[in-house]
């Protein structure tokens, strides 16, 4: 009599399974203490296998990140996580990785590999922890600081002009760009779920509160008497509304956007609908936070997604059409090229 063995279910994961035995140590009110509680909060509503989910690391107080993750991880060198992280993912294509790093870690230093990292477009999710000030150095300013920043490093006031992080993307070819704060886990968490959920780099910024030398520079998004007023979230297919009681909305007018006052007759018919596709709408809303003219509110969520090959697909179709006969290329050929010279 032969007994059939029916497959197990894979057993549900929690939030504990994905909670290393280290003491998480950050400054007190640290942003990324809300940052750690949402990834393990959501990570079990999509993965099954924890040993197939890799977390990478530069160098700063976000990089300590991998050793809160009962996961596979590595603590890497700065600025080069998203080097690592693409290695990773191209030798074995089938693990979940995901890049975690600061505004210094990955836009100054490793700024060049941020930027190739998102042309390439490997299937990785890259979450990029801004505070825009450098913490585990104590406090200079840092790539994505407002001119005139007052720090250690400069007394006298910045006079660097900052990255705008979702214009860099955009302008990079990145195929997904949104952005969540470390104080509303609710909306971090389903950023976290639309970043995982697409396919190739994911770019997820979230303003993350520093403490102890950049405090407070979110709160205006986020404190009860100034967020319906500084922030919008977006939603896709739906029109760009804000301000206390949904009074107020948001119109372009050419390629200007310009902000209605809904209470005194302005149609809700005539404005701007959000639309994750279109890429010239998403360079507008990254130029919100740039606009000196007209103040316009933060935006939140996804600005852009569209499909594209990745690169780690690519590889792989490349090297099994050179498997074929009809791609096999001879060596000396490779070796000599297509053109050679005689010296005579």
């Amino acid at each position: 009599m032969e007994t059939t063995l029916e497959p197990t279910a894979p057993v549900k994961l929690t939030a504990k399974d994905f909670t290393s035995d280290q003491e998480v140590k950050w400054c007190p009110g640290c942003g990324d203490y809300s940052i750690l509680k949402q990834v393990q909060t959501v990570l079990p509503n999509f993965v099954t296998e924890k040993e197939k989910v890799v977390f990478v690391s530069g160098i700063g107080c976000s990089s300590r990140f991998p050793y809160y993750m009962d996961t596979y991880g590595m603590h890497s060198i700065h600025g080069r996580a998203t080097a690592i992280a693409t290695g990773v993912k191209a030798a074995n294509p089938e693990l979940n990785v995901w890049v975690i790093g600061g505004d210094g870690d990955l836009l100054s230093i490793g700024g060049n590999h941020f930027i190739h990292m998102l042309r390439r477009n490997p299937d990785i999710k890259l979450m990029l922890f801004n505070n825009e000030i450098y913490g585990l150095t104590k406090g200079q300013y840092s790539p994505t600081s407002p001119k005139g920043t007052v720090a250690k490093s400069t007394p006298a006031g910045s006079v660097d002009e900052p990255f705008n992080p979702a214009e860099l993307a955009l302008g990079a070819k990145s195929s997904f760009f949104a952005r969540t704060l470390d104080r509303d886990p609710k909306h971090m968490q389903a950023m976290i779920t639309r970043a995982n959920g697409h396919k190739g780099t994911a770019l997820l910024e979230i303003y993350q509160n520093c403490p102890v030398f950049n405090d407070g520079a979110f709160f205006i998004f986020t404190e009860k008497d100034t967020k319906k007023e500084e922030a919008l979230y977006l939603e896709q297919g739906k029109p760009l509304i804000f301000g206390a009681g949904d009074s107020k909305g948001i119109k372009l007018d050419g390629f200007n956007p310009v902000v209605v006052d809904l209470t005194t007759g302005a149609s809700k018919d005539d404005l701007w609908i959000h639309d994750e596709a279109d890429k010239n709408k998403a360079f507008i809303l990254a130029g919100f936070a740039d606009n000196t003219e007209t103040h316009l509110p933060r935006p939140f969520g996804v600005y852009y997604q569209t499909n594209r090959s990745c690169i780690e697909d690519d590889m792989a179709a490349q090297i099994e059409a050179a498997k074929t006969k009809k791609g096999k290329i001879p060596l000396n050929r490779i070796l000599s090229g297509e053109k050679t010279w005689a010296i005579v």
